[in-house]
Order: structure tokens, then C-alpha cells, then sequence
């Protein structure tokens, strides 16, 4: 990708408070929560949480493996960018990246990937383990990215759930993308938003309507949002993804694998025997959004 390629002034700025003194007693709720506001939030949420987050889950993800979701699918075996062969001197945008581990990956098979995340404690953590990849702080919704900048986007739970507005995400994905690019993203399996978030028994009961588009807030004491996740169900996804401008090539769903016997908030041997918990959308960029 050349330097040209960047437009650094339309990069994400932060515009509200970061949440740092939200403390830890907020307030769980469903209720409204626009795309100015779920930003804010995310942004503060994974700066205050990213050291435990990756202390916790570090080990996990590791510094360079490219992991799809809790179950442990990996993009060495899945291939869902293509062939790890086909991957050398290709443009690639990670969007969501976190500490860039899954860019790293890309990085070691001969692409030239760019991290992106919304949060700066969680590329510092990226800084952290190495500098061998270029890192942005930006906005999903505002890529700040000339037009046809990159083969190649991904997301491994990154952004896509925490949006208000999925559809412009999409539309900004496709217009960074060349033609025929290709665009994959994990996101929590819409149907674990009609179970309780709880990896025992007590998460096997069906607690909510999966229809209920409500996001998923929790709150402070003035009632600002500290956290915002949105839902959408299959069909939803399905619909956001044409909107965009894309074609879905495939829906994947990971089985829970022999292997992991380790438990990550709500996802767990047990549910993931039993239920989905990831759901992985490998789509392809149509000419013009809307045009499928």
C-alpha cells in the first residue's frame, strides 16, 4: 500500500468523554443507542478494558495467529481470504485488529496489511508486541482510506457489532475495496441473543426474543453508555451485506472443536456442542452498493 493511500485527516478524533469514570457498576439495559453514542462507548470500553482483555485472552489469540472467533477456528486452516499462497503482495485492511494479531498472521505470508482499530489502548498493545505493522486509529464508519485502497478486508469480531449502522460500515468496506475484492467478518451468532450470556445450563434456555432488535446498553449513574452491542438477526446480516454492495460468497458456522476446553464469557464446550456462537460472513465486492 503506498504512503499516498492514506488520508490521516479524516481519521477518527476522539469527541466525548472516554469513559474512564464510568466505574464498574453500570447499569445493564436494552434501550436505543445511536451511532455517535455506541461509538463513544466502544471506544471507552475497550480503552479502560484492553490490558485485561489481553491478559486474559492473550495466551488465546497469541501475536501472530489469525483466530475467527472463541471456538479456535484459524484462517491457516479455514482459508476464508483464499489460500495462504495467494495472500503474498496483497493489500489488506483489518478492521476491528485490536492488538493486530490476526495482521501479523497476514504479515508473515507476504501481505501488506493495515491494522485498524477504533481504540488507541488496544493498539498500543499492538505496539507492544511489535511495530512490524502500520496502525490506524479510526472509525469503521469513516475509513480514512483513498477509494480501491486494498485487496483484501477482514474483522474477527471487530466493529461490525457494536455499530449502529452496519449498512454504512459495508458501504465504507466496498469502497475502500478493488473490484472483486473480498470481505470477510465474524460477528457473535445472531441466535445466542435469545440465551442468556452464561456458559453453563442456565444459558440453554431461550430468555429473550431473537427478534428483539433492541441493542444490548450498560449504562453509568447519568445513564451515558459505557458499552453498546447491537443485534441483528441471520437475515439482517444476510441483508446488510447486499445493501453494502457485496455478494455472500458463504456463511460459516464453527463447530466447537474437541480441543478447546476453555470457556470465554458466554461461549463454552457445553453451549457450543449444543448452539452456534460465531457466525462468519466470506463476501465478495459487487460493483456499486446496492447493485445485487
Amino acid at each position: 500500500m503506498n504512503q499516498e493511500d492514506y488520508a490521516p485527516e479524516d481519521a477518527y478524533e476522539a469527541d466525548g468523554p472516554t469513559g474512564d469514570d464510568a466505574g464498574d457498576d453500570a447499569e445493564a439495559t436494552r434501550r436505543d443507542a445511536g451511532e455517535a453514542e455506541s461509538s463513544r462507548a466502544s471506544r471507552g470500553w475497550w480503552d479502560r478494558n484492553a490490558d485485561d482483555y489481553q491478559s486474559e485472552h492473550g495466551a488465546f489469540l497469541g501475536d501472530d495467529r489469525f483466530v475467527w472467533g472463541p471456538e479456535g477456528l484459524d484462517e491457516e486452516r479455514a482459508e476464508l481470504l483464499g489460500p495462504a499462497s495467494s495472500l503474498k503482495g496483497k493489500d489488506v485492511l483489518e478492521i476491528g485488529a485490536g492488538a493486530a494479531q490476526c495482521s501479523r498472521w497476514l504479515a508473515a505470508r507476504g501481505a501488506r496489511p493495515v491494522a485498524l482499530d477504533l481504540s488507541h489502548r488496544q493498539l498500543q498493545h499492538a505496539l507492544r508486541i511489535g511495530d512490524d505493522v502500520p496502525l490506524v486509529e479510526a472509525d469503521a464508519g469513516r475509513l480514512p482510506f483513498r477509494d480501491a485502497s486494498f485487496d483484501l478486508a477482514c474483522s474477527a469480531y471487530g466493529a461490525v457489532p457494536f455499530v449502529a449502522d452496519p449498512v454504512n460500515v459495508m458501504r465504507e468496506v466496498h469502497r475502500v475495496l478493488r473490484p472483486g475484492g473480498r470481505w470477510v467478518f465474524s460477528v457473535t451468532h445472531p441466535i445466542r441473543w435469545a440465551f442468556p450470556d452464561e456458559p453453563g445450563p442456565e444459558g440453554l434456555s431461550v430468555a429473550a426474543s431473537y427478534f428483539d432488535r433492541t441493542p444490548y446498553v450498560e449504562q453509568d449513574e447519568q445513564g451515558r453508555a459505557v458499552y453498546v452491542e447491537h443485534h441483528r438477526t441471520l437475515g439482517d446480516r444476510v441483508r446488510d451485506v447486499v445493501a453494502g454492495g457485496f455478494r455472500l460468497l458463504d456463511l460459516v458456522e464453527p463447530e466447537w472443536p474437541a480441543w478447546n476446553t476453555q470457556e470465554w464469557g458466554g461461549w463454552s464446550p457445553l453451549r457450543g456442542n449444543l448452539i452456534p456462537g460465531t457466525a462468519i460472513f466470506v463476501c465478495e465486492r459487487s460493483e456499486s452498493p446496492g447493485s445485487d
